[in-house]
């Protein structure tokens, strides 16, 4: 009974990492990208272009003298892409889970490996936008800039 569990968790294990994509591809290529703000992108997250999933982000670090996020993009071998592409860090949903979303150009030279995506829009702060939203710096301001009503003496 013993072995027919271990089978069958083996068996889970692997359906789960096909369908998440987790394996590693045979091929392709590298191209890195420099993000102001990564928000919640790790490793493993999902490259598409069109809805399509095209690759995977491979690593993620800091230039510590501009301080942008640079993420390694893993591209099938099969995918070229125009140079002048932009990679955006877009919501997978409401709940979070992030993916880079790529966009393609019009150039007529393509993305060679090692190259870079020069086009970049980081992650948006969403609980930042709603914040804003919900108390707008500019409507404090002009509540304590205004200058207090002045009540007449004796208007009783």
């Amino acid at each position: 009974m013993g072995l027919v569990v271990v089978i069958l968790a083996t068996g889970f294990l692997i359906y789960s990492l096909d369908v998440g994509g987790v394996r590693a591809r045979p091929g392709g290529y590298d191209v890195t990208a420099k993000f102001g703000q990564v928000g919640s992108l790790a490793a493993g997250a999902n490259v598409s272009v069109a809805g399509v999933k095209v690759g995977t982000v491979s690593q993620i670090s800091l230039d510590p003298k501009t301080y942008l996020a640079i993420a390694k993009l893993r591209l099938d071998q099969d995918v070229t892409l125009p140079s002048d592409s932009t990679a955006k860090i877009t919501s997978d949903s409401l709940l979070g889970g992030v993916h880079v979303s790529i966009a393609p150009g019009g150039a007529s030279d393509n993305l060679k490996a090692g190259g870079e995506i020069e086009n970049t829009q980081g992650a948006v702060d969403l609980f930042g936008l709603i914040g804003s939203v919900m108390r707008p710096q500019d409507a404090k301001a002009a509540v304590s800039q205004a200058p207090a009503a002045a009540s007449p003496a004796g208007s009783y």
